[in-house]
């Protein structure tokens, strides 16, 4: 027997043996539907799944809070209860990032107009100048009607507090930034029940936060940073089936 020959019947001989002992008990599996989840590899089913946002091994929560809003009216994280939202910090002066993240913000009121679980909740970190009526004033600016969008104002010190240790959003007081003051784009997602969530990224580690300082228009800034307000919709709308 040469050997191609040889190597011919080896193979087919591992091919028999191989299906004697387990396509049998693969078909027992199936029959018995004894196949579990874990046998089963999705990648679509792992990327729809929105992350907890951990700290010390617990869920992170929104923290409490207590300001009055553009309305003049007292708002607390209670009012947020069983509605899905979005958190940022800003400031009406700001001539930076603040504009594109407003316009973002009423790209998703507009989404969302008509989901009476959703919410916006944006906090200024100027509140000496930002008062009701300014804020008010900037809403009818912006074009920001949602009726569960407030913009809130109140104690400095407890405005960042809740920036930087709240959210750990950075928010700072900074002569030599553009309007005096430095503060992160980032947006924050809040599911129904407080808890702070987000997607994964491709190694599967929550992103935390979203980008919103960039338009779905834009695509990219000039850091080559991606636009994330298209994914931040996107999971705004599983939270709110949930």
């Amino acid at each position: 027997m040469n050997k191609a020959k040889y190597t011919y019947v080896w193979v087919s001989l591992v091919i028999l043996v191989f299906g004697i002992i387990f396509v049998p008990r693969i078909i027992e599996r199936v029959k018995g539907h004894s196949i579990v989840e874990n046998d089963r590899i999705s990648v679509k089913d792992n990327s729809d799944r929105l992350a907890y946002i951990m700290l010390d091994g617990k869920k992170r929560r929104v923290p409490s809070f207590e300001f009055i809003d553009q309305d003049s009216l007292l708002v607390t994280e209670a009012d947020y209860k069983g509605k899905v939202f979005v958190v940022d910090f800003f400031f009406t002066s700001c001539p930076s990032i603040c504009p594109l993240m407003t316009k973002n913000l009423v790209a998703l009121q507009n989404e969302f107009k008509d989901e009476r679980d959703f919410g916006i909740a944006s906090f200024t970190i100027t509140p000496k100048t930002d008062t009701p009526s300014v804020l008010k004033a900037y809403a009818e600016k912006n074009g920001i009607s949602h009726l569960d969008w407030h913009l809130m104002t109140g104690d400095r010190e407890k405005i960042y507090e809740l920036a930087n240790t709240g959210f750990n959003i950075f928010a700072a007081e900074m002569p030599d930034a553009p309007g005096g003051f430095e503060h992160s784009g980032l947006f924050a997602l809040v599911d129904k029940k407080g808890y702070l969530r987000s997607r994964v990224d491709e190694f599967g580690n929550p992103i935390v936060y979203y980008r919103g300082a960039i338009t779905e228009e834009q695509g990219q800034n000039d850091h080559g940073e991606t636009e994330q307000i298209s994914a931040l919709k996107e999971d705004i709308k599983k939270l709110l089936v949930e």
